[in-house]
């Protein structure tokens, strides 16, 4: 008998500190893996309108012809959400997002923004300051603007 109440006691810790664990006994963070993770994969196909970009997390976007659009959701709407974005196509991607006065900021650089960028095959190290020229980036919402990093 003692076993069970010790047992409903630990149960009861754990969720009284918020801490969800997976594949281990004393999580450390609030979600904490010990094991393998998957996300939702989407392929966005471009079209002659804007496609949004509002589901998934690692996001393949295949414009059909060049500078089509693809629309992240407004970053203020969204703090912490994060999506890994590649263009799987030879065309030129265009990155755009929803609402007024945000911006890109890029990983490399405080003082370069941007409210758009564009993913294509480039080896030009001017246009990787920018944002630009990348098949692949993350995207990460701060709540205010979306911050790229790239590989």
């Amino acid at each position: 008998m003692k076993k069970i109440y010790f047992i409903i006691a630990i149960f009861f810790i754990n969720i009284s500190n918020g801490q969800v664990g997976i594949n281990t006994v004393l999580p450390l963070s609030t979600l904490d893996i010990n094991g393998n993770l998957s996300v939702k994969t989407v392929s966005l196909v471009g079209s002659s309108s804007v496609t949004l970009i509002n589901n998934g997390v690692y996001i393949s976007v295949n414009p059909t012809a060049t500078d089509q659009e693809f629309k992240l959701p407004n970053p203020i709407s969204f703090p912490g959400r994060v999506y890994f974005i590649r263009n799987i196509s030879s065309s030129t991607a265009k990155i755009t997002m929803e609402g007024t006065g945000v911006k890109f900021y890029f990983a490399n650089s405080y003082a370069n923004s941007s409210n758009q960028l564009y993913m294509y095959d480039s080896q030009n190290s001017n246009d990787h300051a920018n944002g630009n020229g990348l098949r692949s980036c993350i995207v990460l919402s701060d709540g205010a603007n979306w911050n790229v990093f790239t590989p």
